[in-house]
């Protein structure tokens, strides 16, 4: 009788351990993990540059009393408007035929007696000194639709490229500022992303490079600005 006691008495130990560690698997898991931390900031870079392309749409839009008239007219027209262009110094690649249309032309009291024939080409100028001058030879040639300018800068993707450097560095400041703050190390980088990017837009005008009797085009200059979320790990 006593080793059967004896017996059951273990078994009521170990019953008692197995149950001790039921509904508590993360205890043993938590003290193989470690707790995960870092800074997450936000840092952005700037570049302000001068345009130096500048792209046009630039059109005819001619009357006929059918539609193959107002057509016909307005591709000789057209050819001339072209011609023109590339006499101005615009290359034959930077002419690009954007629009071609042909409609009916209605009275106020919506009567069609005429038709109306259109064709629209963008002109992208490289050298800006020289968009006064292409412009003026377009009025002379018989563009009467004109929309414009758009303003870019040929070696965009290199300075997009030195904005984000500098948000990167500037997110580098900003995170050790937090970190000297808090009294801990700042640690290697551990996610990156590129947050958006800002449209150039115009923010100082200069004095325009084209001839008094050309129309006046200024260049002014556009900022590229570059945001990014950098995310360190704290040692």
């Amino acid at each position: 009788m006593k080793t059967l006691r004896i017996v059951i008495a273990a078994l009521a130990v170990l019953a008692i351990a197995a149950l001790s560690g039921i509904g508590r698997p993360e205890a043993a898991e938590s003290a193989s993990e470690e707790p995960h931390g870092g800074i997450t900031v936000t840092g952005v870079g700037r570049v302000s540059t001068v345009p130096d392309e500048a792209e046009f749409s630039l059109g005819i839009t001619t009357e006929g009393r059918t539609a193959a008239g107002a057509l016909a007219a307005n591709s000789t027209r057209m050819r001339e408007l072209i011609e023109a262009l590339k006499a101005a110094g615009v290359a034959e690649r930077d002419i690009q035929t954007r629009d071609v249309s042909v409609g009916s032309d209605y009275d106020e009291a919506g009567r069609s007696d005429d038709f109306v024939a259109s064709n629209t080409v963008s002109v992208l100028i490289r050298d800006l000194s020289r968009a006064g001058a292409v412009l003026d030879a377009a009025a002379h040639a018989g563009a009467n639709n004109v929309y414009g300018p758009s303003l870019t800068r040929s070696n965009r993707e290199g300075l997009e490229a030195k904005a984000l450097e500098d948000a990167v560095a500037n997110a580098r400041k900003r995170a050790q500022a937090l970190a000297d703050a808090a009294g801990v190390e700042l640690g290697a980088v551990t996610a990156i992303s590129e947050t958006g990017a800002a449209m150039p837009g115009p923010m100082e005008l200069r004095a325009a490079d084209a001839a008094a009797s050309s129309p006046p085009i200024e260049k002014g200059t556009q900022e590229i600005q570059a945001t990014v979320t950098v995310t360190f790990a704290i040692e």
